[in-house]
């Protein structure tokens, strides 16, 4: 179900041609995230003068944040080549193998979703992200023997939404780790704002500030939203976005002020209703709303969390004040005198 959501950060079918036209190809043109990308300047800038390939990097947060994107922003302006790939892409070792010996110098391996490498391929990586070789056994039993074959020097460059998934080992060989943020406010408008103009769609600042403001920090779901927005305005608003037309679109499709839409308002008020506010264990709570436990653990509580909707505490997850707001929910307040 998390596939179908129209506020969910994975990406979906209809997200290929428009993440490929309205991606970003330089540092210079990637609005938000100026820290991470301040280091990968400095970082860029380091390798290119030194003639060496760029440190391991990877790269972990929510989904749709930019990750991807990022890595074809390294491989350009490095002036390299990049291949793609993903952990659950690669079953056996020797997938792993070919593909390391397939690269040329300097080039970057993509791998999104490392953290479901299978554990067999994973050491495959280890001597070629620390000494640029691999083994490889060639036969069985007695007959078995290792070979070590040499990969030219190259940049792993990986993205998890699990970095906690992600091995210990691997991770230690990393160089750098980043993570990536939601956007703000300022960053989703100009977004947005240059989405649109890509596009070719008129819209006035109010619409622009609307769609920012419920594309939950996540630029994929600015894109798509604008999208469904676009269409609405063309057959109901002469083909202007303007907040109004905005306003009428998300309420359609079930998306409110926040970016909240239908499983939030129910993970919510589950909680709230069925729980008393909590606190309730993630099982529990998935089991109640007939949710998959990943769907609330991956795409629903990152950004509830980061609108302060709700808590994790050892016991489970806690509805906050704020939350009843939200919803127009008295909040109990604890009695006078208890330690709650």
């Amino acid at each position: 179900m998390t596939a179908e959501r129209l506020v969910s950060g994975k990406p979906r079918a209809e997200d290929r041609s428009l993440d490929t036209s309205l991606r970003p190809r330089t540092l210079a043109e990637y609005v938000g995230q100026h820290a991470l990308k301040d280091n990968l300047d400095i970082a860029i800038r380091a390798a290119r003068q030194r003639g060496d390939p760029l440190d391991h990097i990877l790269f972990y947060g929510p989904p749709g944040l930019g990750k991807t994107t990022l890595a074809n922003i390294l491989a350009a302006e490095m002036a390299v080549r990049i291949k793609t790939t993903s952990g659950p892409a690669i079953e056996r070792p020797g997938d792993m193998v070919a593909t390391l010996t397939q690269l040329q110098k300097d080039d970057i391996l993509f791998v999104d979703e490392i953290h479901r490498l299978h554990r067999v391929v994973e050491e495959v990586l280890y001597s070629a992200m620390e000494d640029f070789f691999v083994s490889w056994v060639i036969d069985k039993g007695l007959k078995a023997r290792s070979m070590n074959l040499s990969v030219k020097p190259f940049t792993l460059v990986a993205a998890t939404t699990r970095y906690g998934m992600v091995s210990s080992p691997l991770r230690d060989r990393f160089g750098t780790v980043h993570r990536l943020e939601f956007y703000d406010e300022e960053s989703m408008r100009t977004i947005v704002e240059r989405s649109a103009r890509i596009l070719e769609i008129e819209a006035e600042p109010g619409g622009i500030a609307e769609l920012a403001r419920r594309s939950r920090g996540t630029p994929r779901i600015a894109n798509r939203l604008l999208k469904r927005v676009r269409d609405y305005a063309q057959v109901v608003a002469d083909n202007v976005i303007t907040r109004e037309v905005t306003i009428e679109a998300l309420g359609k499709l079930e998306v409110d002020d926040l970016g909240l839409d239908k499983i939030d308002h129910r993970v919510l008020d589950s909680i709230i209703e069925k729980f008393s506010g909590g606190p309730v264990g993630l099982d529990t709570l998935a089991a109640s709303i007939s949710e998959d436990p990943d769907t609330i653990e991956d795409v629903c509580e990152p950004y509830l969390l980061q609108v302060g909707f709700l808590d994790r505490t050892p016991r489970g997850r806690v509805a906050t004040p704020r939350a009843y707001e939200h919803l127009g929910i008295r909040y109990p307040r604890p009695p006078q005198g208890s330690l709650l």
